[in-house]
This record gives C-alpha cells, structure tokens and sequence, in this order.
C-alpha cells in the first residue's frame, strides 16, 4: 500500500529531523555565550517549524486515509501520534518559545539560556512522538 509507505517515510522524516535537533543541532548551540546561542536558536527554530509543522499534519491525513482504507489500528494510533506534536507544542513548548522569540539576543543572559536548555528538553518529547508515530506505521505496514 503506497500511501502507506509514504505515511511511514513521512512519520521516519520526522522523528529523524527531531533526533537531529536533540542530539546534534542543540548540543552544539549550547556550547555558545548566551548571546550568540539565543541568535542561532531563532532561526533555527523558524526554519525547524516550517518543516516539521507540515510533516505532522501530512503524516496525520496519510495515516488516516489508510487506516480509513486498511482498518488497521496501527494506522489510525500512528496519525494520532503525528498530530499530538500540535497541541503538545502549543500546550508545552510554545510559552518557552514565545518567551525566546521576544527576547533580543543583547539582552540574553543567564535566563535565556535556562528557557533554551528547557526547550530542548521539551524538544525531546516530539522526538518521541514522531518515533513512536514511525513505529506504529511500520507495525501496521508489516502486518
């Protein structure tokens, strides 16, 4: 089933972008001065956003038209794990972003580092979910 495999691929694109974030990208922003590290996570959580953003959604309506066509279960709890990444954002982690967004990166300091090491921590949690979506979709591919 096509419109599987792309499901998975897309839940796998995911969850591997948000283990990129996790293990590289934010350890090495916080080896810089406060400043410099409130500088690069902006961007970086812009350009973050409008990837994983639409990855969440398409992986929602892929796994939901084939549970719709397959009835396996492991497709509809799959979609309901790539759009949980939506409210667990805007429930979790959107007060931190919003905070960081509004803080110019000269006024950075001790504060601002503690909400990015915050946000990673809670970044970590979408690395979950887009895992778990992958292997829900690979469970219900493989029976």
């Amino acid at each position: 089933m096509l419109l599987g495999q792309v499901a998975l691929a897309t839940a796998a694109l995911f969850a591997g972008a948000a283990l990129y974030i996790s293990l590289v990208e934010q350890p090495a922003r916080l080896v810089l001065d406060p400043r410099p590290l409130l500088a690069a996570w902006k961007p970086a959580y812009r350009r973050g956003t409008a990837m994983q953003a639409p990855l969440a959604v398409l992986g929602f309506v892929l796994g939901m038209a084939v549970w719709w066509q397959a009835g396996h279960p492991g497709w509809a709890l799959g979609a309901l794990l790539m759009i949980a990444n939506w409210p667990y954002t805007f429930l979790a982690i959107m007060p931190t972003n919003k905070r960081l967004m509004a803080t110019e990166p000269a006024a950075a300091g001790v504060e601002s580092r503690v909400m990015i090491e915050r946000w990673g921590a809670l970044h970590a949690g979408r690395t979950a979910l887009g895992f778990a979506a992958a292997l829900a979709f690979l469970w219900a591919s493989l029976s």
